[in-house]
């Protein structure tokens, strides 16, 4: 999917690259391939911090910028239809 946020593409890609290094400093770690457990940990932390903050950002871009996919009254009625344009 191309977004037409910069921002949002690159947390996209950052996402994607953090989840990567986390997996593979779990299966390094579970095959003892590091010696100092403790850098791995604080790593795997850091990895899950940014991982995280890269997910609430997508998510806060997807919920203002997404039509909502339920066609019900209920949903339907909460969403400000101002803000469409024809062309998104």
């Amino acid at each position: 999917m191309a977004d037409s946020d910069s921002r949002i593409a690159w947390h996209r890609a950052q996402l994607k690259k953090n989840r990567e290094a986390l997996k593979a400093l779990e299966v390094s770690r579970f095959q003892a391939q590091h010696d100092k457990i403790g850098d791995t940990q604080k790593a795997m932390r850091e990895l899950v911090g940014k991982i995280a903050e890269s997910e609430k950002c997508i998510a806060d871009h997807d919920r203002q910028t997404r039509r909502p996919l339920a066609t019900d009254f209920g949903s339907l009625k909460n969403v400000s239809w101002g803000t469409w344009s024809a062309h998104k």
